[in-house]
């Protein structure tokens, strides 16, 4: 991956929870580190193939005087996916913001703060069992797509699947998704959650009839196991319904503690089924 750099970027704008930086204004200096794949550039000299650096700047500066913000922290994150939205070719953007004119009553020599996002795959498994399933399903992969730092990149055939736990309730719709986000696994388990409720899921019995099910399967390679949140999927390697259409859309991506492909893991699940029947 190559690497693009800008240094102090000068920008004289209204940030701060004070009303007189807000009034009056001060100079802030803006760092930016850019990751891509310059090999094209390298090789063909053409611009073209590469970030013209000098309008990455004039995007910095338009997102710093557009609007005020209280914390330094918010501008450098608006930084961040401004240009990851507008420059498609970047896989990681590092913003570092400096405000040397900070109000502090003590010496010091600046004040600044680091913001980064970089694209990440996350797969999800999506399912419904009531009312119009496809319709719920569509309206979910919609709302995932609309959402800011989320691109739905392949949806696999949906399949009729048995219910799984309890199975006194209907026929499930199911369907795996691949994600490119530079949501953090929380920030993208909190708009998932935010999803199932828009389309009304209501979680009365532990594997029960829902409208609409999003649960986070992989997210790279990254294990997680936090109080609300374990990735991969705990019993992603037991369901059917998830590494059948997972197996279609990303047969060969690598599960972290298998350490095995989905392909992989679907072929073993085929010889457990064909053992026990």
């Amino acid at each position: 991956m190559g690497h693009i750099g800008i240094r102090d970027l000068e920008v004289f704008a209204h940030h701060g929870v004070y009303p007189e930086e807000t009034e009056n204004g001060q100079m802030f200096y803006v760092s930016a580190d850019l990751y891509l794949d310059t090999w094209d550039a390298e090789h063909t000299d053409d611009l073209n193939t590469s970030v013209n650096y000098g309008t990455v700047c004039e995007y910095i500066k338009d997102v710093m005087t557009r609007r005020n913000y209280q914390l330094i922290e918010r501008a450098a994150g608006e930084i961040c996916e401004d240009l990851m939205i507008n420059f498609p070719k970047l896989n990681k953007v590092r913003v570092e913001l400096y405000k040397p004119e900070a109000p502090i009553p003590i010496p010091f020599g600046t004040v600044y703060v680091e913001a980064c996002r970089e694209w990440q795959n996350a797969y999800i498994g999506i399912g419904s069992n009531m009312g119009d399933k496809e319709k719920y399903i569509r309206s979910a992969i919609q709302l995932l797509s609309e959402t800011r730092g989320i691109q739905v990149e392949k949806v696999s055939t949906l399949i009729q699947t048995e219910p799984y736990g309890y199975t006194e309730q209907d026929e499930f719709l199911n369907g795996c998704l691949k994600l490119r986000t530079w949501l953090p696994p929380e920030a993208l388990l909190k708009r998932m959650q935010e999803i199932e409720l828009l389309l009304h899921r209501e979680r009365k019995i532990h594997w029960g009839p829902r409208t609409i099910d999003l649960d986070m399967l992989l997210y790279g390679e990254e294990i997680i196991h936090t109080k609300d949140l374990c990735v991969p999927h705990p019993d992603m390697i037991n369901r059917r319904f998830v590494l059948e259409p997972l197996d279609e859309i990303a047969g060969w991506s690598w599960h972290p503690t298998e350490k095995k492909t989905i392909h992989q893991l679907r072929e073993a699940l085929n010889e457990k089924e064909a053992m026990e029947s």
